[in-house]
């Protein structure tokens, strides 16, 4: 059983309404940050209405208001869903009804954060005088809008987050596709226009509110026309173009079947054409050239070949094939910020996709970071060939990138790109490093092509603890073999114990001393003996030294800011330059063991991880059993 009907089937047996304890009804839960001028009272369904509904069947007309939040964005995206009744039923499940078997909970699905998610609510809405406050519905007694507003006001976490929304995430939320808005000045003609309605994308146009044609009534401002055709006409002067467009009927609208500025130009259409065009029973037909100069946007939301199967008027359309990806910039792992840093750029996620023909791809980067949005964007390269494996810090700094989206604080940031056959890495980042966050990337294509998120294999490439030279002994380690032996067993050996005790006597200061701490030492033990006794002898000691001295010129290499601690960026490079090459996720285990709160290493860090990979290696166990074990 779902949430949903256990809480229901609860309530019903105890013979409550169920009221929601994650969004209860209390004034943050409206207005967390301002204080409006009127006081809240919280009215159930039974409350507001003699006779409530959840929805009336078969009712087109829509009668939906905003209320005194004036979200007219989510109104309008509303309107669209209204109009495409498969993905409307899919948000807003009918099957539920307030005058029998009523507790109280209300379900609806929304798109949030990479899935479709079933958010809960009590029918507990928000007043003012005995009316209600938000979206409403202003001739009938039904529920839906007023409970879908509050669902959504859930997720964001108050209704006046609602207040800094926009459509294009409205979109999405609604339908889990991908949004898309062009300026109706960006095309070149109908036809550009007419190819957008070719796919599984719903298409609207958005007529601002102080357009030139304010005194034309019939067509309203602020609100998106869903856009059903394109047609080509041929006239007695020529070929013309014609749109057909709708939104939902209010309460008293009366349908008209064409809306025409320039009379001469529909008075040369044929007769017969016109009485075709005009038998239309969904939506208005009008002029390309009127269509321009009343609308000034074009947005859509593109779905996938499995999402638009819920309406049945993209059917016969062309499918968008979707690739995604779920992903996490992860601090010191993954979170290398945009182009600007350039040496921290190739640690962000690397997507590769590879088109086997040229195609139109449009390519979205979904944050999830909803109450505090991260600057976000992506860049596009152009790559000679495949790669098996991450591309290295170099490529970045020596290649241009091809395509590069804006950076922006939206929930979405997605591009139209007409790509050539071949490969492309496709790196999303956030504008500043170091930024935590979950993350979705899509891929829309007609044509099929192929992605995959590059890595790394866990690979020694070379000993990270190296031989000490031959000589030794007779110059820079000389000063070390009489504290070692005065430490030493009858078998001239030490155990991690006494290998702290020397590293304390012999080390030059606090910073190489950092690396002398009891846990380092039983790795260095464990990774150096050899008969499972549990000490080191003399010669595996002097090979200590010298990779400790190694070790610090890389540490220092890599630690350009501060002699003494290291970025968290820079320690997967630095890694490298020792020997080993690590995978993302034990990375992220590494940097979850040794990152100090700070976001930096200190030398002693850096030793622990790397005597602890070269035991890993060795012993070709898990990472996540060794590293956190």
């Amino acid at each position: 059983m779902t949430d949903y009907e256990v809480i229901r089937a609860g309530c019903l047996q105890r013979r409550e309404l169920w009221e929601d304890p994650d969004f209860p009804a209390v004034q943050p839960s409206v207005f967390y940050h301002q204080v409006p001028p009127f006081t809240f009272e919280w009215k159930r369904a039974k409350e507001l209405y003699a006779n409530p509904k959840f929805i009336l069947d078969c009712n087109d007309t829509f009668d939906v208001v905003t209320g005194r939040l004036g979200d007219k964005w989510l109104l309008s995206c509303v309107g669209v869903l209204y109009l495409c009744k498969g993905l409307f039923y899919r948000v807003v499940p009918a099957d539920q009804r307030i005058d029998s078997n009523y507790a109280g909970v209300f379900r609806f699905r929304l798109w949030w954060c990479g899935q479709w998610v079933e958010v809960l609510v009590d029918d507990r809405l928000p007043t003012v005088h005995g009316k209600l406050a938000f979206m409403h519905c202003s001739h009938s007694e039904q529920l839906w809008p007023a409970l879908l507003e509050k669902a959504y006001a859930k997720m964001h976490g108050s209704y006046e987050a609602l207040k800094y929304g926009n459509l294009l995430d409205g979109l999405a939320d609604l339908t889990g596709g991908i949004t898309e808005s062009l300026n109706v000045t960006d095309f070149t003609d109908a036809a550009s226009l007419h190819s957008l309605m070719k796919t599984t994308s719903i298409v609207t146009a958005y007529r601002l509110p102080n357009a030139v044609t304010h005194s034309v009534k019939s067509i309203e401002s602020g609100m998106n026309y869903r856009l059903y055709n394109v047609e080509r006409i041929d006239t007695t002067e020529g070929s013309i173009y014609l749109v057909r467009l709708a939104r939902p009927l209010a309460p008293g609208d009366t349908h008209i079947t064409h809306f025409i500025l320039d009379h001469t130009m529909w008075s040369s259409i044929p007769a017969h054409e016109r009485d075709r065009l005009t038998s239309t029973t969904k939506g208005f037909w009008m002029l390309y050239s009127d269509f321009v100069s009343m609308f000034s946007r074009v947005e859509m939301v593109h779905l996938d070949v499995e999402t638009c199967k819920a309406e049945t008027s993209l059917s016969d359309k062309q499918k968008w094939q979707m690739k995604s990806h779920q992903g996490r910039w992860k601090k010191g792992v993954s979170a290398g910020g945009c182009r600007n840093h350039v040496n921290f750029f190739h640690m962000n996620p690397q997507i590769q996709i590879v088109l086997n023909e040229p195609d139109t791809v449009i390519i979205s980067l979904n944050q999830h970071s909803i109450m505090e949005p991260k600057v976000i964007g992506f860049s596009i390269y152009k790559i000679s060939k495949c790669l098996s494996e991450t591309a290295s810090p170099a490529f970045f700094k020596k290649t241009k990138s091809s395509i590069n989206s804006q950076y922006t604080n939206s929930r979405q940031v997605s591009e139209r790109c007409l790509l050539d056959a071949g490969a492309y890495l496709v790196i999303p980042t956030t504008f500043e490093p170091r930024q935590e966050a979950n993350f979705s990337l899509r891929v829309y294509s007609i044509r099929q092509l192929k992605m995959r998120v590059l890595d790394c294999a866990p690979q020694m490439l070379k000993a990270a603890i190296l031989k000490a030279p031959s000589g030794v002994e007779s110059n820079s380690f000389a000063q070390y073999e009489s504290q070692f032996l005065q430490l030493a067993d009858e078998h001239k050996t030490i155990n991690a114990f006494e290998l702290q005790e020397l590293l304390e006597r012999c080390l030059p200061n606090d910073y190489i001393k950092s690396c002398a701490t009891m846990e380092t030492c039983r790795q260095v033990v464990l990774s150096l003996e050899k008969d499972g006794s549990g000490r080191i002898t003399l010669s595996d000691f002097k090979d200590l030294i010298c990779s400790l001295k190694h070790w610090q010129m890389v540490f220092r290499s890599h630690a350009p800011e501060k002699m003494s601690v290291l970025r968290i960026e820079r320690f997967r490079d630095a890694l490298r330059e020792v020997g080993f090459m690590i995978p993302e996720r034990a990375l992220s285990l590494l940097v979850l063991k040794y990152m100090r709160k700070d976001g930096m290493l200190r030398f002693g860090d850096f030793v622990s991880a790397v005597v602890l990979l070269h035991r890993a290696f060795l012993a070709e166990v898990g990472f996540d059993m060794l590293i956190l074990g």
